[in-house]
C-alpha cells in the first residue's frame, strides 16, 4: 500500500514538474548510498548500549531479579 502511495505521489509530480520528478528518479539512490554509514553507526551505537546495560544489570541478574524486558 505504501509502494502505491508513493507511486501515486511521483506520478502526480511528474505531472506538475516532470524536471523535479526525473531528478528526485537520480537522487533518491544517491541519498540512500549515503545514509549506508550513518545506518550502520546507528546500529554500532544501539549495540554498545545494549551490552552497557548487560554489563550494568548484570549483578542484579546473578542475584536473581528477572526484568519485565
Amino acid at each position: 500500500m505504501k509502494t502505491v502511495v508513493v507511486l501515486l505521489i511521483w506520478c502526480v509530480l511528474f505531472a506538475l514538474a516532470w524536471p523535479l520528478a526525473v531528478g528526485l528518479l537520480f537522487l533518491l539512490p544517491l541519498l540512500w548510498l549515503t545514509s549506508i554509514p550513518i545506518r550502520l553507526l546507528i546500529w554500532v551505537v544501539e549495540a554498545a548500549l545494549a551490552l552497557a546495560k548487560t554489563i550494568l544489570f548484570l549483578p542484579a541478574r546473578l542475584a536473581g531479579w528477572r526484568g519485565t524486558d
